[in-house]
Order: C-alpha cells, then sequence, then structure tokens
C-alpha cells in the first residue's frame, strides 16, 4: 500500500464504519439513532448538528476546491425509497454547485454494455478540487447483476477485484472515498412507496418496476452483506446509515463528511510572491 493510501485511510471516522471481518447487517436497526457517543439523538439536537455540519462544509467545500489537491467521491447506495435524493437535496444541495457534481446510473445503455462495467463509472470520478456524488454506482453490478442474475455467478463475483483494485487506483491518485449504504426497513420502504402513490407531489417518483424490486427487498439484504464483507477495506470503508428517519440519516452523513474533510484538512494556496506590493488602480 502506498504512503499516500496510508494517509487516506486514517481520515475516515470510525462512527458508523463498516468493519468487513464482523458486520451483520441483519443486526442493524434502520430506526437506529444513536450519535457517535453512543446516546440517542432526539431530533431537535440532531437537526442543529446537522445545520453546524453543513455550514462547516460550505467553508472546507471552499478551500478544498481552492486547494485543488484532493477530490472526493460519496458513493450512496440503498433500495427504493431509501433516501438517495435526500441525502444529495439536503446535505449536497446547499454546497456551491461550483465544486459539485451529481451522476445517477441507471440501467446501462447499449454502448455502455460493449464496454467493461466500470467504463461509465471511470469517466465521473472527481477531478481535485471536487466533490462528485454517485447516485447508484459501480456498485450495481454486483448488486442488480446478482439478484436478477443477469450475468454468471463467476463474472459478478469477480467484480468485487475489480472494484477494489479500482478504488485504490482513486485513492493512490489523491481521492477521498465516502461510501454510504443507507438502509430502510420494509415496512418503512412501503410507507414511502404508498406516499408516492397518495401524494400527488410525489406520483411522478412512483415506477411500477420499485414494485418487483421490492419483492427481491429480503435478496438485497443478502447482497449487501456480500458487497460489504468484499469491499470495505481501509482505504475505502463502507458506512452503513440506518435511514429509517429522514432527520437522523441526513445528521449521520454531514457529520461523517464533516469529520473527513476536518482532518483532510484542505488548505488555502499560498500567494504569489510580492502580492502584498501590488496596487491596483
Amino acid at each position: 500500500m502506498s504512503k499516500k493510501s496510508d494517509a487516506i485511510q486514517d481520515l475516515y471516522p470510525k462512527w458508523l464504519r463498516v468493519k468487513a471481518d464482523r458486520f451483520q447487517l441483519s443486526r442493524l436497526d434502520p430506526a437506529e439513532t444513536r450519535g457517535p457517543d453512543g446516546r440517542r439523538l432526539d431530533r431537535q439536537a440532531a437537526e442543529t448538528a446537522f445545520r453546524e455540519n453543513i455550514a462547516c462544509l460550505q467553508k472546507l467545500q471552499y478551500r478544498l476546491y481552492a486547494e485543488c489537491k484532493h477530490g472526493v467521491l460519496v458513493v450512496l447506495q440503498a433500495m427504493d425509497a431509501g433516501g438517495k435524493d435526500g441525502v444529495i437535496r439536503h446535505v449536497l444541495g446547499p454546497l456551491n454547485p461550483q465544486g459539485v457534481l451529481v451522476f445517477s446510473y441507471k440501467k446501462p445503455t447499449p454502448r455502455e454494455l460493449a464496454h467493461d462495467f466500470l467504463w461509465r463509472i471511470h469517466m465521473h470520478t472527481p477531478g481535485h478540487g471536487m466533490i462528485v456524488c454517485f447516485n447508484r454506482s459501480h456498485y450495481e453490478d454486483v448488486l442488480v447483476v446478482r439478484v436478477h442474475e443477469l450475468a454468471p455467478k463467476s463474472v459478478w463475483k469477480a467484480r468485487y477485484a475489480h472494484i477494489n483494485n479500482f478504488e485504490r487506483l482513486l485513492v493512490d491518485s489523491g481521492t477521498v472515498i465516502l461510501k454510504f449504504l443507507l438502509i430502510i426497513s420494509k415496512d418503512e420502504q412501503k410507507r414511502r412507496m404508498q406516499a408516492r402513490l397518495e401524494r400527488p407531489h410525489k406520483n411522478w417518483k412512483f415506477s411500477e418496476a420499485d414494485l418487483v424490486e421490492r419483492k427481491c427487498f429480503d435478496a438485497y439484504q443478502e447482497a449487501y452483506q456480500a458487497m460489504l464483507e468484499k469491499t470495505s477495506l481501509p482505504h475505502a470503508p463502507w458506512y452503513v446509515i440506518p435511514a429509517d428517519n429522514k432527520w437522523f440519516r441526513n445528521y449521520a452523513v454531514s457529520m461523517i463528511m464533516r469529520e473527513t474533510l476536518e482532518r483532510l484538512d484542505p488548505r488555502f494556496p499560498a500567494p504569489v510572491e510580492g502580492l502584498e506590493r501590488i496596487v491596483v488602480e
């Protein structure tokens, strides 16, 4: 492992971070609201802390952009109605759009299928100074593909190693990778999907394909467990976020992003020599 990889793995907070050899997704309570100190948070306290986190992230993003030394890749995975769009809106939305890009990965196009599964991903990874968010990601190729048997087992099993090597390349190139798996209960998913049917302003979010995926809920939990075991590594760990409570989800993601960027500690570039002698006429 390179010195750069060693340095970057020290950035990641321990709270909600997955240790691949001992994590059991089935034991996680999607309604959990314990903070980093182990105490349960109430909504008011979490929302106050969330606003503080966003204010800090705005300043940190400005320095990250100015320094232009590291990029940040935020990966969001979840079941349908799991909260990916909510995280993008509430956590990334307040940041300067000049330094944030969001890419959503849906069913591969014929052109994308003509290449390796990482081809469409690599072109969108963050340049230095940028924050890029993947709404779904390269992990679809070990999740959807596995659950729906879209490729032989030998093919998708080999992809875990390809993903790990790919992410190692990104880290060695100066990218900080934050991977968030948002977990909701089957009952909460049902409630949110029903709301999409009953509330006119949410009708556009509903897709009959979501009902097909819902029938595979348990199969996805198994696929998530395997994904976490195979790809939560020190230089690119997974964070599993209890997401039944949207306010806690937003607090948790913002806190982990804030702490990671604070440890990264981006700095403004040194001024040009002699700048103090320049006078604008």
